[in-house]
């Protein structure tokens, strides 16, 4: 925390350690809840509630989704073992949505819990985010007819959502090419080429490329291996980790400069009701003094030209140096 005292960019610190921490909650990986929980403690402290505001809705809607989820598995039986997490739109990062075809037997299960949270929480909306989501599918690998071999055969694999559509086409063919899972799983073009390598070109490879190779290409096509074996009966097959951008980390990074305009605005417009008639300077010096972030004189005359254009200040017909509040 004293290392933390000396940052100045707050907010931006705030918006990544948001995005870091929703991966750990969301993926299971945080090394200790109460760790976390400890952390935000301090930051509430440091900062104010204000600043750890969202974060302590994202460990809300952690509690309450499994709280939830206890409550409709008491009333509900299902063939599948069905576990969501239900995200409050305004408190965790933005995620891209997606239109991906979901088999129908488990579309029916998702429908099923769409009805009885809408039920209980009447006026919301539930939109599935499938590229956070994760299954466990069964697989027998092989062709021996023998029981006791075909027990040895049977596993259980740790996959995403993505993952689990391809392979749930398999059920119905021993070979595919890349056209057709494209086109049954609707999984954009970039994301289905990082499913494919990690299913058929990474360590874990339940899947065979034909021809064989490290790159996917649409022309390839895919059979499921019936030769492939793994000492443990369930196992996890990792996904192509794709590296966060500079690009990723600039957007980020916008968000945030976004935020401090509106922020500008609203400590302008507090000031100047107040004030009724303020010079220029005296106007920035208490910006100064109100906002958390570090601001740039360009940037915060940039914003009263702003208010200004739209009627919430105006300048003084004598100085041009004062400005009025326009009630």
């Amino acid at each position: 925390m004293v290392l933390f005292r000396f940052i100045q960019g707050k907010d931006i610190f705030e918006a990544f350690y948001k995005k870091d921490l929703a991966k750990r909650l969301l993926m299971s990986k945080s090394a200790s809840i109460d760790s976390e929980k400890s952390m935000l403690g301090k930051l509430k402290r440091e900062c104010g509630s204000q600043f750890t505001f969202k974060l302590e809705g994202m460990f809300k809607d952690m509690a309450v989704s499994k709280d939830l989820m206890l409550s409709y598995k008491e009333r509900e039986s299902e063939g599948v073992d069905l576990s969501v997490t239900v995200l409050t739109t305004g408190y965790w990062p933005s995620y891209p949505t997606d239109s991906v075809i979901i088999p129908a037997q488990i579309s029916a299960v998702l429908d099923k819990y769409r009805t009885y949270y809408l039920n209980k929480h009447s006026g919301r909306k539930l939109t599935w985010q499938h590229s956070l989501s994760f299954c466990t599918i069964k697989a027998t690998f092989g062709d021996d007819s023998s029981t006791e071999r075909k027990l040895d055969l049977r596993k259980e694999l740790n996959v995403s959502v993505y993952q689990g559509l391809v392979l749930f086409l398999f059920n119905n063919s021993t070979k595919l090419s890349y056209s057709s899972i494209a086109e049954s799983t609707a999984i954009e073009e970039e994301e289905l080429c990082r499913v494919l390598q990690s299913l058929a070109c990474g360590k874990t490879r339940v899947l065979k490329k034909l021809p064989a190779g490290k790159d996917i290409n649409s022309t390839d096509n895919f059979e499921f291996n019936t030769d492939f074996r793994h000492k443990l009966f369930k196992f996890k097959i990792n996904q192509i980790q794709t590296k966060e951008t500079a690009e990723e980390n600039i957007n980020t990074t916008e968000k945030v400069f976004q935020d401090r305009q509106y922020q500008i605005d609203a400590a302008v417009v507090r000031i100047m009701k107040a004030r009724k008639t303020m010079q220029h300077s005296l106007l920035v010096s208490e910006l100064y003094n109100q906002l958390k972030f570090p601001v740039k004189p360009v940037d915060i005359k940039k914003r009263i030209e702003s208010l200004i254009e739209r009627d919430y200040v105006e300048r003084s017909k004598e100085d041009k140096n004062v400005y009025h509040y326009v009630a």
